[in-house]
């Protein structure tokens, strides 16, 4: 028995009418993948990474997470191939799964990206100070959130539009930095040749590099690498407003994936070799002060002038990127829960333009309800749902995982063929199985420095691993209210509306 998607498609077309609009083109989907993984964690926290672990240490934390993003696009691009839905994950969890693992997943990745615009808003109007340190940060922050709202609420080709040119301009960023970085290394710019020296530098420990601090130090960076990839996933979600999502994923995935492992372990490598891992500035990096990024550093060294100043441009950017990123990711999962009625129904409602201007407004009254409890008092309100929402995106990693593990074993229970699949994730089942683990790991012991700490704190880990039984909270409430059982292999729908 073979399964004919187009088929599956067209009977499954709802009305034009109150539906989301497939408006974004390949170009779009390629920035939406780029520009959701490329954010600070890059231009700032590789600093750090180096710097614990050492330049090889660095390089085999982000190899080995760039491992599991492989594993889990190729996943997301499966399912996200033949079912295109806005709903993403969130939808796949319900069909293959179970209906309260679905409910779960799709409040915990709205919950997460919420509270990410928020903190988005927050870091824009810290980074505006760098020009005008006397400005006021709330209108700052209004400023860029109305920008934000505009943009999503036009039409998603708007956003994507947007997101095209935030994420071209940390691209151009990081491409300009590999090649100044390369022709430092070989003394071309910037002065002599420094060769391997930093590589295997000593320091006053006597540890030496290429690796530093062992295994602990190495895990400890695999975890901070893992929220720097994190972002990944949004093309899953931005399929489901795809012109041509069958084509248009599968490229998104193939070509998206290695530009970002290129970028990521080429920007170490460069890092390594120019900044020793005892320089104490490495250790200061983020996004509090523009000066000690890796990157503004490596472009102080070349020579070039105003380094810091257009630094600072670029990270602006990049904050106002993951915040558009945010917006749309929130409001679109929200929208696609609605539709299920796993939330209000009122959600679910779409204007002409194919926004679903409810759920964008929802979104960000939410965000703005973080952004002004952290001007209330020591902002304690705010700390603990940033915190919360910390963990969130690994536990979206895992359900994707599960959902593919779970759609390729329906796919095949109920007769279909692996030929008619337009896109086949390879290393089934070993990819979501490593992925599942992996995430599982960054989950338990991504916070495990509260037990490290001299004095320990109720309140750090109270608000840093909250998060875990909200989670399992929310799946076994909703499995007891609903009365719901995993769905059998045999009965998983693959049938989608968008």
């Amino acid at each position: 028995m073979s399964v004919d998607i187009e088929k599956i498609t067209e009977l499954s077309k709802p009305s034009e009418e109150n539906v989301l609009k497939r408006t974004l083109k390949a170009r779009h989907m390629n920035m939406i993948a780029i520009g959701g993984a490329i954010g600070t964690g890059l231009f700032f926290a590789s600093g750090s990474a180096v710097s614990n672990a050492g330049p090889g240490g660095a390089v085999l934390a982000y190899s080995v997470m760039g491992i599991l993003v492989y594993f889990l696009m190729t996943s997301l691009g499966e399912m996200a191939t033949m079912m295109p839905v806005s709903g993403s994950f969130e939808t796949y969890a319900t069909r293959f799964v179970d209906p309260a693992l679905g409910f779960t997943l799709g409040w915990n990745y709205w919950f997460c990206w919420a509270v990410c615009v928020a903190a988005e808003l927050v870091a824009g109007s810290l980074v505006v100070k760098f020009w005008f340190p006397d400005t006021n940060t709330t209108l700052w922050s209004m400023l860029f959130l109305i920008i934000l709202f505009a943009l999503n609420s036009m039409s998603a080709r708007a956003y994507g539009e947007g997101e095209y040119w935030f994420a071209g301009i940390k691209v151009i960023t990081i491409i300009v930095f590999l090649i100044v970085g390369v022709l430092m290394i070989f003394g071309i710019l910037g002065g002599k040749s420094v060769g391997f020296a930093n590589w295997v530098l000593q320091d006053d420990l006597g540890r030496s590099g290429p690796f530093v601090g062992g295994i602990t130090a190495i895990v400890n960076v695999f975890l901070v690498a893992g929220f720097s990839f994190s972002g990944t996933e949004l093309v899953g979600l931005a399929a489901g407003e795809s012109e041509n999502p069958q084509e248009n994923v599968p490229k998104a995935i193939k070509t998206v994936f290695w530009r970002i492992l290129l970028f990521y372990i080429g920007a170490i490598i460069i890092i390594g070799f120019l900044i020793p891992f005892t320089d104490p500035n490495l250790l200061k990096s983020g996004a509090d002060n523009i000066a000690y990024s890796p990157f503004t550093m490596v472009f102080q060294r070349s020579g070039i002038a105003l380094a810091a100043g257009l630094m600072n441009a670029v990270i602006l950017t990049s904050v106002l990127s993951c915040g558009n990123s945010g917006l749309y990711a929130a409001s679109r999962m929200l929208y696609s829960m609605a539709k299920e009625g796993k939330a209000p129904k009122l959600f679910s409602k779409v204007n002409k333009r194919g926004i679903p201007m409810n759920a964008l407004c929802g979104t960000a009254a939410v965000a703005c309800s973080a952004f002004f409890a952290s001007l209330i008092g020591d902002g304690k309100i705010y700390y603990i749902l940033y915190n919360a929402s910390g963990i969130t995106a690994f536990f979206a990693w895992l359900g994707i995982a599960i959902c593919h593990y779970r759609f390729r074993k329906a796919y095949i229970a109920q007769g279909y063929k692996l030929e008619d699949l337009k896109y086949r994730a390879k290393w089934f089942p070993l990819g979501p199985i490593m992925a599942a683990i992996l995430c599982t790991i960054v989950i338990l012991f991504s916070n495990i420095w509260i037990f490290q700490a001299e004095t320990f704190s109720w309140f750090d880990f109270i608000t840093n691993y909250m998060t875990i039984p909200l989670f399992f909270c929310l799946f076994i409430v909703y499995k007891i209210v609903n009365k719901t059982k995993k769905v059998p292999l045999e009965e998983c729908d693959f049938n989608y509306e968008d």
